[in-house]
C-alpha cells in the first residue's frame, strides 16, 4: 500500500472515530486522546492530516448536514420548505451532532483554528440559498427583501436551535415549522 493510500485511511479512521465519538458523548467526550485511540492512530498521524480536534470535528458535522440537504448539488430546485425540513431533520435524526453544530458555532475556541470563518461562509451560503428559493416562490418579493427574509429566518432558526442546545425538552421542530410559516 502507497503512502498516499496509507494517508486516506488514517484519515477515515480518525473521522470515523470523530463521528462515533461526537455520537456517544458529545464534544467534551470527543478529546484528541479519544479520537487518536479509537482510530488507533499517534497525535503526530492525526497532526499530520489534521490542524486541530475542532476541525475533525467540523468536518464531521459538516458531513452531517449535506447528507440532509434537500438540494446537495444546489441546482437551485430547493423549496424553503424542503430547506427547514432538512434543517429539522438534522435535529431529529442527528441530536448530538445539532448539538455540537450549535454550540461549535459559537465556541470562543473557533477562532483559533478558522472555525469561526467557516461557520460564517455557511451560514452565508444557506442565506443565499434560503433567499433564492424565497425569490423562487414568491415574484412580488425583490432581492433585498428576500436577503432579508432568509437571514431573519436563518436566525430564527439558529436561536431556536441554541435554546434547543441549551435544553433537551423543548420543541425545536415545531417552533421551527412556526418560525417558517410566519418568516418565509
Amino acid at each position: 500500500m502507497g503512502r498516499y493510500q496509507a494517508g486516506i485511511q488514517t484519515e477515515a479512521r480518525i473521522i470515523d472515530a470523530t463521528r462515533e465519538l461526537l455520537a456517544e458523548g458529545g464534544l467534551k467526550a470527543t478529546t484528541l486522546k479519544a479520537i487518536c485511540d479509537r482510530a488507533e492512530v499517534r497525535a503526530g498521524s492525526f497532526y499530520n492530516l489534521f490542524d486541530s480536534k475542532e476541525e475533525a470535528v467540523i468536518r464531521v458535522v459538516r458531513e452531517a448536514i449535506r447528507a440532509v440537504d434537500p438540494d446537495p448539488e444546489a441546482s437551485g430546485k430547493d423549496t424553503v420548505d424542503a430547506l427547514v425540513g432538512a434543517y429539522i431533520r438534522f435535529f431529529e435524526e442527528q441530536p448530538q451532532l445539532a448539538k455540537v453544530y450549535v454550540l461549535a458555532a459559537l465556541s470562543g475556541e473557533g477562532a483559533k483554528n478558522g472555525a469561526r470563518r467557516r461557520f460564517l461562509r455557511h451560514h452565508t451560503r444557506r442565506v443565499e440559498r434560503f433567499a433564492a428559493a424565497m425569490l423562487r416562490e414568491n415574484q412580488k418579493l425583490d432581492s433585498d427583501a428576500a436577503q432579508a427574509n432568509a437571514e431573519l429566518l436563518l436566525g430564527a432558526l439558529d436561536g431556536l436551535a441554541f435554546r434547543w442546545a441549551l435544553d433537551d425538552d423543548f420543541p425545536f421542530p415545531s417552533y421551527a415549522r412556526e418560525a417558517a410559516d410566519r418568516l418565509s
